[in-house]
């Protein structure tokens, strides 16, 4: 028997892990503090996994050999403290399922962009015919599909959390698309505590792996040059193309690698802006790396579709564009949403505040928004930091309310953009919910 593991947290990556680790010989036992879904009981069920709901019972967990805690659950939980004082190993799903691939892996983080990126990065591998897995915060749970799967490459997409559990696990590739202030509650408000989180994607790499990073960012910059990283540099950048990685010249978006070089007009991409200019030169230069040809890189980067709740175009309605942006759950991702903007905007904002510093957006707000519906339980700090530049500011608690009062402050030519720039857990079950009630309620005007 391979020990006793104890899984923190009943949903997409526990009961992976749990799966997991009954098929390598553990004594799986499976506790959540909230109620189940029932789609995740259901499995647990049928893989014959013991398990409990609505409480955390302190002896069977405490019995473990090794704990997997869910990326919910702060480090600071005195569950988690109580297992740490007793010399219990707690890791994330990756570093545990990690253990059991010799799977390639591409591992993306940053504040923003990594879903973008992640999918699209599946995209483009899926097309050149690889046999790849997509996990973590998206796609299926990882250790799931270590246990039922034989993928020889996993796309990653890692939120800081996830990196937080992770010790002994390598990515053979590194991908950091950029560093702002968030979850900066989770960090005890010191960014240089997040900024070390997020630098833990090169944490073990060799000369043999590689990091793709943003050269524009200058916190990521600053840490490269305090830190030894062995792994092989591919920087990309707005500016002229480096000697190897990619950058933009004369309206091309340029890719260097070795000998190989790939060009192509950045207005042929599929998705337009310049947060995704830089998320299609992060997925491009993984796909050089692995020698995907010219030809499938050019289509994969002009027909990919994009992400859901990412500033989907949804509606129109009597000339009024309404554009679903909830998985903007920081002030940086609603930063680069206004800068994409060019009609007036009704901006649906508010939400959990994780230490937001409006301040970054204020020039874009005063420039493009017309006013702001504010949907939240507290939206003080909205008011604080707009109320002297924006007339109409209104407050909401609920959806229906929300698209309402934006509808009718807008006229034919405007755009009502849902943007939050917060976490959605006040009012909301995560930002999926918010966007999905978001899009119906826009249809029922």
């Amino acid at each position: 028997m391979a020990g006793r593991l104890v899984i923190l947290g009943a949903g997409e990556s526990g009961v992976g892990a749990a799966i997991l680790g009954k098929e390598k010989g553990f004594e799986v036992f499976v506790s959540d503090l909230g109620e189940i879904k029932s789609k995740y009981k259901e499995v647990l069920r049928q893989y014959d996994l013991d398990f409990e709901e609505g409480k955390h019972t302190k002896e069977k967990i405490l019995d473990a050999d090794v704990v997997v805690k869910s990326p919910g659950i702060p480090d600071t939980a005195p569950l988690v403290l109580d297992l740490k004082a007793n010399n219990i190993k707690v890791v994330s799903e990756i570093e545990f399922a990690g253990r059991y691939t010799s799977a390639k892996t591409i591992c993306i983080t940053g504040s923003n962009g990594k879903t973008t990126t992640a999918l699209w990065a599946y995209h483009i591998f899926k097309n050149a015919g690889f046999n790849v897995g997509l996990a973590g915060n998206v796609g299926h749970s990882f250790a799931r599909q270590v246990a039922e799967e034989d993928y020889e490459l996993y796309i990653i997409e890692l939120s800081s959390f996830q990196l937080d559990g992770m010790y002994d696990f390598k990515a053979d590739m590194a991908i950091l698309l950029n560093i702002t202030p968030d979850h900066l509650d989770r960090y005890g408000y010191e960014m240089q505590n997040y900024v070390d989180s997020k630098f833990r994607i090169v944490q073990n790499q060799t000369k043999s792996d590689f990091f793709i990073y943003c050269a524009d960012d200058e916190i990521i910059q600053n840490e490269i040059n305090n830190r030894m990283i062995k792994s092989v540099r591919l920087p990309f950048t707005l500016g002229e193309p480096p000697h190897t990685g990619a950058g933009v010249s004369n309206g091309q978006l340029k890719i260097r690698l070795n000998e190989k070089q790939f060009s192509m007009s950045i207005l042929d991409l599929s998705l337009q802006g310049k947060h995704n200019i830089y998320n299609s030169m992060a997925a491009g230069i993984a796909s050089m790396v692995f020698n995907i040809r010219d030809e499938r890189l050019r289509e994969s980067l002009t027909d990919f579709k994009g992400v859901e709740h990412r500033l989907e175009r949804f509606l129109v309605v009597h000339g009024i564009e309404f554009i679903n942006d909830s998985k903007a759950t920081n002030v940086n991702s609603t930063w680069y949403a206004l800068e994409s903007m060019n009609k007036p905007v009704v901006w649906i904002t508010g939400g959990v505040d994780k230490g937001n510093d409006y301040s970054m957006i204020t020039g874009l707000v005063r420039k493009k928004v017309k006013a702001i519906v504010c949907l939240g339980k507290n939206n003080s700090k909205i008011h604080d930091a707009f109320g002297k530049i924006i007339k109409d500011i209104v407050d909401v608690n609920n959806m229906p309310d929300a698209v309402k009062t934006a509808y009718y402050l807008a006229r034919n030519g405007d755009i009502v953009l849902l943007s939050p720039a917060c976490a959605s857990f006040d009012l909301f079950d995560n930002y999926e919910d918010r966007g999905i009630q978001f899009k119906r309620n826009v249809r029922d005007l």
